[in-house]
């Protein structure tokens, strides 16, 4: 499969339905959906179906990817840009538990903004986190986003919204 974009030690690539058990698996531990608002997938089954009908990639140029070991070619997360129901490009990662506090989600994300600011001619990628989500925060505040403001986020009450700009991010 392409390699989308690749970081020091990271691989981003399409998703596909070769991911349905990692994604399916990724989905299914509580403190990974804690902040997310999402309901985790009842099989591998419905994670394929997801998968198979996932299709950012050919209404936007891009979506979220898959995040993947350089060495050992393991699927650690995904990380990526989506066009969200505002209208914005949003940028979004998820990461096994056992991966957390390793600089991936970093990686990747900055990874994923230079990517959409360079390559796909962005001029501002938002990102939103819940509140009580400081590892995600942290991570945000990492990548030079700056705080925007607070709202609802598909049913996270208390989210915190961050931007990044074109000209932000060549402030850094």
């Amino acid at each position: 499969m392409e390699h989308l974009i690749e970081s020091e030690r990271l691989i981003l690539r399409e998703l596909s339905i070769e991911d349905a058990v990692d994604f399916f698996r990724l989905n299914e531990d509580p403190e990974v959906l804690k902040y997310t608002g999402d309901l985790p997938f009842e099989s591998v089954s419905e994670a394929k179906i997801f998968l198979e009908n996932y299709n950012e990639y050919a209404l936007n140029g891009f979506g979220r990817w898959a995040v993947i070991d350089k060495e050992t070619h393991q699927f650690l997360g995904w990380c990526g840009l989506k066009l969200n129901e505002e209208g914005l490009v949003d940028l979004g990662f998820r990461f096994y538990q056992n991966q957390w506090g390793k600089g991936y989600a970093t990686e990747a994300a900055q990874a994923s903004i230079n990517y959409g600011l360079k390559q796909l001619g962005l001029n501002e990628i938002i990102a939103r986190a819940a509140i009580e989500n400081v590892a995600s925060i942290k991570v945000l505040e990492k990548l030079n986003m700056k705080f925007w403001k607070n709202g609802i986020c598909n049913g996270i009450p208390n989210a915190a919204y961050y931007k990044i700009t074109l000209k932000n991010s060549l402030d850094k």
